[in-house]
């Protein structure tokens, strides 16, 4: 049977580390982390994304600010707040929360986010950063961060000689985490919906990230015996009518967890990395603006 990654024990370590570093910094450099995420509309797991994030900032000691903006929001309007914070010394670390209403170029408003705030790594300097391995210079990803964590706890930080597949190719999870997985010398495959044959290629993985959207699609006998699962899928499913939803992941956990070595659970593995990544980025920005090497996380 296979192992359980527990990410809400691996993500509260990170967070004790942020507190601990945030009360330093306060102490010796009279700087204090600051958080602003921004939301535009009432979309409720938004909302709960948002609280949840602001809530762990304050937590951690950061000067934490909400801007909620209603629906109807322009996007002039929206940018105009975004370069506000851009500006503004307290912040460290600026958020918008996706997706935005349709009146919105998302693209264009993570663009306009200065790239040393940009705490969620999504601004083209960044994601330039990450693509050509300077790991230190850049804001990775909070998801595929957390993943890369929960993988060194089971395989060590070099992965040399391992194979990895990434199962999906998003800008947000599956194309960093490749990248992430190729920098600790990792040989990495991405699949796709348009991969020959996923099941064959997933076997071959000793490091098997499934990041697709779609619940449980993949299946126990697509785990190669002793491998490390990182399951970054959240889907709601309903089991029959009448019945409450429930979460599950894009792996179908009890089937895998009799092949794999060690597995993510849904909830409780990926899920908290990826709001203590977010502190821990923060924090970094903080000291990069007060002159001081940030933090490893």
């Amino acid at each position: 049977m296979a192992e359980i990654i527990d990410g809400k024990a691996a993500g509260e370590e990170v967070v004790a580390k942020v507190k601990e570093r945030t009360a330093q910094l306060i102490a010796e450099a009279g700087v204090q982390p600051g958080l602003a995420v921004v939301i535009v509309g009432e979309d409720p797991a938004s909302q709960v994304y948002v609280n949840s994030k602001s809530k762990k900032a304050k937590d951690c000691g950061f000067h934490s600010e909400q801007h909620t903006l209603p629906a109807e929001t322009s996007e002039a309007e929206l940018l105009a707040l975004v370069e506000k914070l851009n500006a503004d010394p307290k912040i460290h670390g600026i958020l918008v929360q996706l997706p935005l209403p349709s009146q919105m170029d998302a693209g264009k408003v993570i663009q306009t986010i200065a790239p040393e705030k940009d705490v969620d790594g999504f601004h083209f300097n960044n994601v330039g950063r990450l693509g050509t391995g300077e790991l230190d210079a850049a804001f990775v990803p909070c998801t595929p961060a957390g993943c890369m964590l929960l993988v060194e706890k089971i395989r060590g930080a070099d992965l040399s000689g391992l194979s990895a597949v990434v199962i999906g190719r998003s800008n947000i999870v599956g194309k960093p985490m490749a990248n992430l997985l190729l920098a600790a010398n990792c040989t990495v495959t991405i699949a796709h919906s348009r991969t020959k044959d996923l099941p064959a290629l997933a076997r071959t993985a000793d490091i098997l990230v499934a990041a697709v959207g779609r619940p449980e699609m993949v299946k126990g006998d697509w785990v190669k015996p002793g491998a490390t699962v990182i399951d970054v899928g959240i889907n709601r499913v309903i089991a029959a009518e009448g019945e409450k939803a429930k979460l599950v992941g894009d792996v179908a956990f009890a089937e895998a967890s009799e092949h794999a070595g060690a597995i993510t659970p849904v909830p409780g593995g990926v899920g908290p990395m990826t709001i203590a990544l977010l502190m821990a980025n923060t924090l970094k920005s903080a000291y990069r603006a007060a002159g001081r090497k940030p933090p490893k996380f």
